[in-house]
């Protein structure tokens, strides 16, 4: 059976397929077996899977859907993945699917792309001409206007519910499902003109709050998450309101900050304001899953906190046995630092991508014509954490601290969030959660 739904979720997002310490396609039994018993223990109640459902191309890390019912068969069969799901629920995790509403794979030979839904062919699931088209994703745009395309969508979402037992979604692609304009080139000021507009994709929206309708008649315990960055007022207030029914969206702004400030600014000149604003910058009343780092923060070309803080380091200075550089010392604290201020201040659930929790050094690159077909940055080094003498081990320790504090003192699912003390000089930040008190001292 399902777990309960957890007061706040803690959650681990997870790619099967590189989710082994071989430079191969994983598999769902290997991940059940191997993956689980390590999020279990480290104190995460949810897990999010990426790439569930069938797409062609593995390097699209599952984003260019081609087969929207099917499990994707690289890492198993459906029964593989029901092992999967039936092992998390026993250790009491719940599990979250990354569902791809928001387009879908270019593909006619294998995709959805090219259908006749018995109009005529042009109209088919996609909007037609420029519309239909996402210039930066090279992928087709629904019509949510579409009779059949709702049909399809909603169905979809029933079947992963009750054919997987899944928990529960990870929309992605929520900004550019919102708006014509698909968030390219916006930035978002806040500006309910920003919001409410000709611009608004209004099939849109009314096909996200028949989903979150559908899906919380059809399992109330239901979580759904929005992947949205734009910040839409009432995303996550209930359909009954006039809301689109998301239970949380993704804090999406805090790990551009992070990112932001360890590429181009010297910690020494960090500021305690700007940090404490990014960390709050979120509307009153419609909750918010706070990250440091996700998937999106280690693809190829961009580098994980660890190795930002601590780069070439990483494959010298990482031994137990001897004293810690200045690099090393400083780049462990304020990694701890970095995803602990961003779990207690940043929201109201955390999530965390696998490895990142034990600082995995080096980027995600999935096996493509540009590396040569390579698996070595397509996997994960679980021996760095599993090496005694080796400091990846501390790092893990303290995720661990970290989601156990919140499993005795419930601080992510409180409403009390006082900021009491910003001090730049000192560069301290103080504030309240729940019954706690936090100072964190970045000098």
């Amino acid at each position: 059976p399902r777990p309960p739904k957890p007061a706040a979720p803690r959650i681990y997002e997870a790619h099967v397929g590189m989710s082994g310490s071989e430079p191969c396609v994983s598999t769902y039994r290997e991940f059940a077996d191997n993956v689980l018993p390590r999020i279990k223990a480290n104190n995460y109640n949810t897990v999010q899977l990426m790439a569930i459902m069938e797409h062609s191309y593995y390097a699209s890390f599952g984003y260019h859907v081609t087969n929207f019912f099917a499990v994707s068969s690289r890492s198993g069969t459906p029964e593989d993945l029901k092992y999967l799901i039936d092992k998390a629920h026993s250790l009491g995790l719940r599990v979250l699917m990354d569902v791809v509403h928001s387009h879908a794979s270019n593909n006619v030979t294998d995709g959805l792309n090219g259908f006749d839904v018995g109009q005529s062919t042009q109209d088919s699931y996609f909007h037609t001409g420029e519309r239909g088209y996402h210039k930066l994703w090279d992928s087709r745009l629904f019509n949510y206007a579409n009779w059949e395309v709702l049909r399809f969508l909603l169905s979809n979402l029933r079947w992963w519910l009750e054919e997987y037992q899944f928990d529960g979604f990870r929309f992605d692609g929520v900004t550019s499902m919102l708006y014509h304009h698909h968030g390219i080139n916006m930035a978002f000021t806040g500006n309910y003109r920003e919001y409410f507009s000709v611009a608004t994709d209004v099939d849109a929206v009314v096909y996200m709050m028949l989903a979150n309708h559908l899906v919380h008649k059809l399992l109330p315990d239901a979580t759904v998450v929005a992947e949205d960055v734009s910040g839409m007022p009432a995303l996550c207030r209930p359909v009954c309101e006039g809301g689109v029914g998301f239970d949380y969206r993704l804090a999406m702004a805090i790990p551009d900050k992070w990112i932001d400030y360890l590429k181009n600014q010297n910690d020494t000149e960090w500021s305690m304001q700007e940090i404490a604003g990014s960390l709050t910058n979120r509307r009153y009343s419609e909750k918010c899953i706070a990250y440091a780092e996700s998937h999106d923060q280690a693809i190829v070309g961009d580098k994980t906190i660890a190795f930002l803080l601590m780069d070439k380091e990483m494959y010298s200075g990482m031994s137990d046995l001897e004293p810690a550089s200045p690099v090393v010392e400083r780049g462990t604290a304020l990694h701890k630092m970095i995803h602990f201020i961003t779990m207690a201040l940043g929201g109201e659930g955390y999530l965390n991508f696998m490895g990142n929790e034990f600082g995995h050094p080096e980027w995600i690159d999935f096996p493509r014509e540009g590396n040569g077909w390579s698996y070595d940055k397509c996997r994960r080094q679980w021996n760095l954490v599993d090496t005694d003498h080796l400091r990846y081990k501390h790092m893990n320790a303290f995720d661990r601290g970290m989601n156990l504090l919140d499993d005795r003192f419930s601080f992510l699912a409180s409403t009390k969030q006082i900021v009491s003390s910003i001090n730049e000089e000192d560069k301290v930040i103080v504030f309240e959660r729940g019954d706690l008190v936090f100072v964190y001292n970045f000098h």
